[in-house]
C-alpha cells in the first residue's frame, strides 16, 4: 500500500498507510488467514466432528456406529435419510496398519454407500452398485505410503489420509417394522477388522446410536479450529495442500505443538469464521444453478468441480477444491465414488422470504439399487438449525 494516497476508478481515495497500525494489519491478517482456513478445512472438520458425535455415543475408531431404528430428531448428521438404516464404519489404520471391511452379498438386504478418506472423497463404493457388484466383497483400505504386498482376494484401497469411513444405507424393502428389524440385522452383517486378524478376526463391536443426540453440525466458532487441530494433528500433509502449512500456523494450528489461542486470537478466529459462514450462506442459492431439470426448482447438491473433483481427489489447484468442496460440506457429509451409480440425490429449493435463513429445500435420493424414493424432513440450514 502507498503512503501517498491515490484517486480509485470511483474517484475515491485509497487509504493512507499509516491508517493502519501494525496491530490493525495483523488482526485483518489473521481473520484473513482464519477465513481460508474455514473454507479450506470443511470437508476435514465435517469429517472429525461425525467422528466425536460417535465418541459421545461411547464408541471408538474401527469400530461400526448404528441406528437400530429409523433415525429421528436426535440424528443431527447433515441431512440424514429418514427412510434407511444407517451404518457407519470408522477406521484409523495409524497403528494398526490396513484395514478389512466385510460388505455381505445382496440376498435378504442390500446395502447403499462409499467408503471415503477423511477429506470426504471417495474412494470407492460398495454394494450393487460398487466394487463388489452385489456379490459382497472384502475392501482393504490401506495407510497412506503402504508399500508391503497385499494378499490376493481384496478390493484394494489406498488411502492419502489415516483415518476414514463409510457412510453405508442398508436400504428397506418396506416401512414395516419387520422389514426395518430385516435391513438392522443385514446391516449388522457387515465386518471390519485389520489384516493382521484376517485369519481370526476379533467380532466387530456395534455401538447403537439411536437413542443419543448424535450432533455433527459446524460451528462457526473456536470449536471448528479446535476441530481443524485434531485433523492436521493426526493426517499427513498432501502435496496439495501444502501451502496452508504457514498459514495455518499464524492462526496457532501447527503440526507438533499445542493449539492454545488466547482470548484475543479466539475473538479473531470466530469473527473470521462468522465471515466464512455469512459467505457460504450467501451462495447456497447459487447451488441450485443450473437446475436439473429445466424450468424447475430440483439441482443436484454439488457443484460441477465437486463432481468431477471426488472421484479424482481433487487434482486441480488448491483454491479450486477448497472453494468447491466447502461449497458442499456444510450441510451434506460422504460422496459417492460415481454420481448416479450408487446415489442419485436430488434438492428442491423453495424461498419462502428474501433472506437466506428462510430458506426451505427438500431432498431426495434415488438409489438405484431398490429404485425407490427416499426424502428427508430433517434438512438443516448452515447453522445446524432444524429446517421446519
Amino acid at each position: 500500500m502507498s503512503a501517498t494516497p491515490k484517486t480509485r476508478v470511483n474517484g475515491s481515495k485509497t487509504p493512507k498507510l499509516l491508517d493502519f497500525s501494525a496491530e490493525d494489519l495483523m488482526r485483518r491478517l489473521t481473520e484473513r488467514r482464519a477465513f481460508e482456513a474455514v473454507i479450506w478445512g470443511m470437508p476435514a472438520v465435517n469429517f472429525d466432528l461425525l467422528y466425536r458425535a460417535m465418541v459421545s455415543a461411547k464408541g471408538g475408531w474401527n469400530q461400526i456406529v448404528y441406528w437400530s431404528r429409523l433415525p429421528d430428531w436426535k440424528n443431527q448428521t447433515l441431512t440424514p435419510n429418514p427412510d434407511v438404516i444407517y451404518v457407519f464404519p470408522f477406521f484409523d489404520t495409524k497403528d494398526v496398519g490396513p484395514m478389512v471391511m466385510e460388505i455381505p452379498p445382496a440376498e435378504g438386504g442390500s446395502i447403499t454407500g462409499s467408503i471415503d478418506d477423511a477429506w470426504q472423497s471417495a474412494l470407492e463404493d460398495v454394494g450393487p452398485a460398487g466394487a463388489d457388484k452385489g456379490k459382497g466383497g472384502k475392501y482393504l483400505i490401506l495407510p497412506p505410503g503402504y508399500q508391503d504386498k497385499v494378499p490376493e482376494g481384496y478390493i484394494v484401497l489406498p488411502c492419502d489420509t489415516y483415518r476414514s469411513y463409510a457412510i453405508l444405507r442398508s436400504n428397506l424393502a418396506s416401512g414395516s417394522e419387520t422389514d426395518i428389524a430385516a435391513a438392522v440385522s443385514y446391516g449388522k452383517r457387515v465386518r471390519i477388522y485389520p489384516l493382521s486378524q484376517a485369519a481370526n478376526p476379533s467380532p466387530t463391536k456395534f455401538i447403537d446410536a439411536i437413542d443419543i443426540v448424535y450432533d455433527s453440525t459446524i460451528p462457526y466458532d473456536v470449536r471448528f479450529f479446535e476441530a481443524l487441530d485434531r485433523f492436521v494433528q493426526h493426517e499427513p500433509w498432501l502435496t496439495r495442500d501444502k501451502v496452508m502449512i504457514d498459514m495455518l500456523k499464524s492462526i496457532g494450528i501447527e503440526k507438533g505443538k499445542q493449539f492454545n489461542p488466547d482470548a484475543a486470537l479466539q475473538n479473531v478466529l470466530e469473527d473470521g469464521a462468522a465471515e466464512a459462514h455469512a459467505w457460504l450462506d450467501a451462495g447456497y442459492e447459487a447451488a441450485f444453478s443450473p437446475p436439473y431439470f429445466s424450468g424447475s426448482h430440483w439441482a443436484l447438491p454439488a457443484s460441477k468441480e465437486v463432481l468431477e473433483g471426488m472421484p479424482t481427489f481433487f487434482p486441480t489447484p488448491m483454491p479450486i477444491r477448497s472453494k468447491a468442496a466447502a461449497s458442499s460440506t456444510p450441510w451434506l457429509i460422504s460422496a459417492p465414488s460415481i454420481w448416479a451409480r450408487g446415489n442419485f440425490i436430488c434438492w428442491r429449493l423453495t424461498i419462502e422470504a428474501a433472506a437466506h435463513s428462510t430458506a426451505r429445500a427438500r431432498i431426495v435420493s434415488r438409489c438405484p439399487s431398490t429404485h425407490r424414493s427416499i426424502s428427508t424432513g430433517q434438512l438443516r440450514s448452515m447453522t445446524g438449525r432444524p429446517m421446519r
